[in-house]
């Protein structure tokens, strides 16, 4: 059972909120809009944003102009290149859409400073509050459009107010492209009239069956059904969740300052899943990863998951719960090694990482505070915790927080991009201070480019050849390190010391 964090929210109500104070904004066309933000020649045009540049890659995010042609989030270039050839691609950029979503958030909260993001393009601000601060949420609303728009001319989004989370969120599917819709007791009915049951955000094709096999065939008739007629339909108190939320309850207003699990997860191409070293390198930059956000985030787990996709569909995965809490990637690559070889020789398997594998991922959950982990007397893991920590530290001074990644990549270099995490908004908080909680995250990953930016800056100063006549004191030695002092000192001890032996010196 995990324990509650000062900074937890928990705002959720089982009675009906009067009046809608609670707004929902969802970016448009995130990644593709960020990618046209940043190419002004892109904009207007169908694009694709892709996480691989390869013939065989899926298009993690179409473009508004793309959207027209009936392209899709997930569909293979082939597919997409079908319904529109004079479809334009790019690969990603992770960190500039994770600077554009500190930004947003930084606009939301200077109206409200309740607000939780959901994910990296969306964000719910919770008005309740400032009922006496604004008059009209619209106009608040149109102010953060106007606001986003003067600092990211190209980027839009859709606004949903609501007396709730879910119903503000599903308004801003209501109108996509630049919306901005007000949900209100009067006014529901008639939008749930027009929606089918899947309309709604978290009712897939399962619950879809479910609800019509009890009668219940749209929306509208789901917000007017008894609470124990959904009770019915989704199998217990769920049933009782969603005739909340579409009665004005909220249920949806919550969000804990520590991640519960963590997770990093590859799609693998064709060119890597060929070669085993390769897969194995994965694995470390996965566990790496999840090794520095634990260091940042100060906490241990004390459970691992691996799974493996494979092209036909199927999948191997396996959980170990652990003895002692972990921080360490290495620890967590032997642990999952074990498992792998257990199965393999169990089985008698040639090799589970083999030329089939499309995906890996490494999940984590069970985490303890570092603050309050206890040791054990009869081993050293405190300190090799405490150099890890520094480790870090050093590695953040020179921007080499990615140095692992790129270690991984001898073998085949340039293929383990940064990807780009849809849920880890946490990872993003902005302190008091303003910094951001693991700003390396901010960075662009092109390594060592933004230190040798930085020295460029930094003025050259001239170098002289010291002056042997004298030896110099220690504070004339500026710039110049005690080893070196030390050394240059001695150097003139000895000329003056030969030239002491050649003046006594009788000549020949």
């Amino acid at each position: 059972m995990s324990l509650k964090h000062k900074n937890d929210i928990f705002q959720n109500s089982s009675k009906a909120i009067n009046g809608s104070f609670v707004m929902f904004l969802d970016m448009n066309s995130y990644f593709a809009s960020c990618e046209q933000q940043r190419h002004p020649e892109l904009r207007g045009k169908p694009l694709g944003v892709l996480t691989y540049d390869s013939p065989n890659a899926a298009v993690i995010a179409a473009s508004k102009e793309a959207k027209i042609f009936g392209i899709k989030s997930g569909m293979r270039l082939g597919d997409c290149r079908a319904l529109c050839p004079q479809l334009i691609t790019t690969t990603t950029h992770p960190a500039w859409y994770r600077q554009i979503h500190v930004d947003v958030m930084a606009i939301l909260r200077s109206y409200c400073d309740d607000v939780i993001p959901k994910s990296i393009d969306e964000a719910v601000a919770n008005f309740n509050s400032y009922r006496l601060v604004y008059d009209d949420l619209t106009e608040v609303a149109s102010q953060i459009k106007a606001d986003i728009t003067a600092k990211y001319d190209y980027l839009t989004c859709s606004i949903g107010i609501a007396p709730n989370s879910f119903l503000a969120k599903l308004g801003t599917g209501l109108q996509k492209i630049d919306g901005l819709i007000v949900i209100t007791p009067e006014n529901i009915d008639g939008y749930l009239a027009t929606l089918k049951l899947t309309d709604l955000p978290g009712i897939a094709t399962n619950n879809e069956r479910r609800l019509k096999m009890i009668g219940i065939n749209n929306p509208l008739q789901m917000r007017h059904s008894s609470p124990a007629l959904l009770r019915k339909a989704f199998g217990g108190v769920v049933g009782d969740y969603w005739h909340r939320r579409l009665n004005f309850a909220e249920v949806d207003m919550y969000s804990r300052a520590e991640n519960r699990t963590m997770s990093a997860t590859r799609t693998l191409s064709r060119q890597q899943s060929q070669n085993r070293q390769v897969l194995e390198s994965m694995l470390i930059s996965l566990c790496t990863r999840l090794e520095q956000r634990m260091v940042k985030s100060e906490m241990f787990c004390r459970e691992v998951s691996f799974s493996i996709r494979y092209k036909d569909g199927t999948s191997w995965d396996t959980t170990v719960k652990l003895a002692e809490p972990v921080q360490d990637a290495m620890e967590l690559i032997s642990y999952i090694k074990e498992r792998i070889a257990d199965y393999e020789r169990s089985h008698h398997l040639q090799a589970l990482f083999n030329e089939r594998v499309t995906n890996l991922t490494v999940a984590i959950a069970s985490f303890m505070n570092g603050r309050v982990m206890q040791y054990s007397l009869f081993d050293n893991r405190m300190k090799k915790d405490t150099v890890r920590k520094v480790m870090y530290d050093i590695k953040e001074v020179y921007e080499q927080n990615n140095i692992v990644r790129k270690g991984c990549e001898l073998i085949i270099p340039n293929v383990m991009k940064d990807a780009v995490g849809f849920g880890s908004v946490k990872d993003m908080i902005v302190k008091k201070n303003g910094e951001v909680k693991n700003r390396h995250l901010l960075e662009e990953d092109k390594p060592g480019q933004r230190r040798m930016a930085a020295l460029k800056k930094k003025p050259v100063v001239e170098q002289k050849e010291p002056d042997y006549n004298d030896i110099l004191p220690n504070d004339e030695w500026e710039g110049v390190s005690l080893l070196q002092g030390l050394q240059q000192q001695k150097s003139k001890a000895a000329l003056v010391a030969k030239d002491e032996y050649y003046s006594q010196s009788t000549p020949l």
